[in-house]
């Protein structure tokens, strides 16, 4: 058995561009090993959960509730954002081996199974499938759900914020090549110095959910109706999304003959839902928030 610490660390060009190498590693203990994004991508998920469950609290919810809602999110995101990627990022590759999709093993040419890890996850089918199982969610709670999609709206920016610095520290999801002077060199890439875009992502998340919080802290629903913060949240991350990658290396090689990447045009679908939304909600949903009913 053996152990071994990493403690990740960067330099500084004189050509005025950081060298981005960490060992994508936190430690590994014999067979074990904790990578920092899969640390990152847990933080991020439990500070959200906690955000939703101070909500419950507030609203008098019980914790029953908040429980059987953390199970439905975990699997409305995970298969959500894996579909996501198979289907639409590597399709070829997984409809070949569907195995794959759903569970982290691989088979050779002997036949022999071997364990892959999960190797892709998509934003855009984390929201959808968020969102889906939260319908379910409904369905199975009775509970008015508007308010709670609210609340997890507000959430998710920081969940997002954690997971694309966990991208970071995989030297994946990399900028497109740059001269600014803050650029980052991922070696295990190139040589080329690209946009950090998993940073800027990383900070609009975290300011997104401050301001998220300001919103909800100053308004609630006394000047704004159920909904208002889940179509807010779709309509800026969805546009965010859309603009960021016109500064991001594409993902998959087909993506270069198109005219929008396949993050642009999974990011369409979401604004228009998210300004349907704003304007059903803003106009036809009642102003209480009366956890009592199904709103």
């Amino acid at each position: 058995m053996y152990f071994k610490l990493s403690i990740f660390n960067f330099q500084h060009s004189i050509f005025n561009f950081v060298v981005w190498s960490p060992n994508p590693e936190i430690l590994s203990m014999g067979d074990f090993t904790l990578l920092w994004y899969g640390v990152l991508f847990a933080m991020g998920l439990v500070l959200a959960g906690w955000y939703v469950w101070r909500r419950f609290k507030e609203f008098g919810i019980e914790q029953r509730y908040f429980e059987n809602l953390i199970i439905w999110s975990f699997l409305g995101i995970f298969l959500g954002a894996r579909l996501c990627h198979c289907l639409f990022y590597e399709p070829e590759y997984f409809l070949s081996r569907p195995i794959e999709m759903f569970f982290p093993v691989g088979v050779d040419e002997m036949g022999n199974y071997y364990f892959t890890g999960y190797h892709g996850l998509a934003s855009h089918g984390a929201v959808t499938g968020l969102m889906l199982v939260l319908i379910l969610f409904k369905w199975q709670s009775k509970l008015p759900i508007l308010p709670i999609m609210d609340w997890m709206a507000i959430a998710t920016p920081l969940a997002g914020a954690f997971i694309r610095l966990g991208n970071l520290m995989n030297s994946e999801i990399v900028g497109a090549p740059t001269d600014v002077s803050w650029a980052f060199v991922f070696p295990t890439i190139d040589d080329l110095p690209r946009h950090p875009a998993q940073l800027y992502e990383s900070l609009f998340f975290f300011v997104l959910f401050v301001v998220g919080c300001l919103l909800f802290k100053s308004l609630k629903y006394k000047q704004v109706r159920k909904g208002f913060y889940l179509s807010l949240m779709l309509i800026v991350i969805a546009g965010f999304r859309f603009c960021i990658e016109f500064v991001k290396e594409v993902q998959v090689g087909f993506e270069r003959d198109m005219v929008l990447n396949m993050g642009q045009w999974l990011s369409v679908p979401l604004f228009v839902l998210g300004v349907f939304l704003m304007i059903y909600t803003q106009k036809c949903v009642k102003n209480s928030v009366n956890l009592e009913n199904n709103n």
